[in-house]
């Protein structure tokens, strides 16, 4: 079952109006998007992401509210077009959930987790050519280590990328789990590959020049008294969203909704755990 984070707390700061026109970046699986398209009576919700199987996905679980919601296959660099190619030229509210989907992690084909034995792929838009094997197999091991400690704030990553340099070819996601967790063993809660596999998918996707994309257009597209929410996983994220909306906020340009980054509460990180490290950030464009 597909349960979407910070359900209420998205809808509140969007503050969905029955006749507004809305954007979700990161349809997923489609428990926001139906949950916005929901409380829309003339208005629209327009469902894009960057994995195609994911959108179809989502398109068969908001069949309730199809009449509501229009679905876009697109990266966040291609989000300008998407409202543009449907007659919308400003959005009463916009939406990123920065975290991949469950249907992504538990999918072992798609080579995003070690929890079973999949190809080295990680790629959110089959149809990219880079996989995380090429990236595994043939990045030099200084290039390696910098890239595992830049996006996957691995203090380890030296000895890991020498372990991976050393144990080539890598042939699937379990065979690195085990050449990472040799190199490093468990030290804590997480399993050793943990922050491997995440700085591996950020390359990947190349999420870190996507998110960039995404902060730049996105109050371009938001109208003036609409609302920019995002939900970021990831520290690194967090900072960048933190301090774009501080900016826009100085500019004269937004007001910061969230004084404080939200969080998920106790209640909704026991029955869904995967809400735990998720942080939501919400700022409302100037009027004026």
């Amino acid at each position: 079952m597909h349960i979407p984070v910070l359900l209420d707390e998205v809808l509140r700061y969007l503050d969905v109006h029955p006749d507004g026109i809305y954007l979700d970046a990161t349809a997923g699986l489609g428990g926001h998007t139906g949950a916005i398209a929901a409380r829309l009576d003339t208005g629209f919700v327009i469902a894009c992401d960057r994995d195609a199987e994911s959108l179809e996905i989502c398109r068969r679980n908001t069949t309730s509210w199809a009449p509501r919601i229009k679905y876009c296959h697109c990266s966040f660099a291609e989000l300008r077009s998407a409202p543009a190619s449907l007659g919308f030229t400003q959005l009463n509210g916009l939406l990123a959930d920065l975290g991949a989907s469950r249907f992504q992690l538990t999918d072992a084909d798609r080579g995003f987790s070690f929890s079973a034995d999949g190809p080295l792929d990680m790629r959110m838009d089959r149809s990219q050519p880079v996989t995380a094997a090429e990236i595994v197999n043939t990045t030099d091991e200084r290039q390696l280590a910098g890239l595992l400690f830049d996006y996957g704030q691995e203090r380890r990553a030296r000895r890991i990328a020498r372990a991976i340099v050393r144990a080539r070819p890598i042939r699937s996601t379990l065979h690195l789990a085990r050449v990472v967790e040799q190199a490093a063993p468990r030290t804590g809660r997480l399993h050793p590959a943990t922050q491997t596999f995440m700085a591996l998918r950020i390359a990947v996707n190349d999420e870190q020049a996507q998110l960039d994309r995404l902060l730049a257009l996105a109050p371009e597209l938001v109208a003036p008294g609409g609302r920019i929410v995002i939900i970021s996983f990831m520290s690194l994220e967090d900072r960048k969203v933190k301090h774009c909306f501080q900016a826009l906020a100085r500019q004269g340009r937004a007001r910061i909704l969230t004084k404080h980054v939200v969080k998920p509460a106790g209640e909704e990180v026991r029955s869904n755990p995967a809400s735990r490290s998720a942080r939501l950030r919400a700022l409302e464009m100037s009027r004026s």
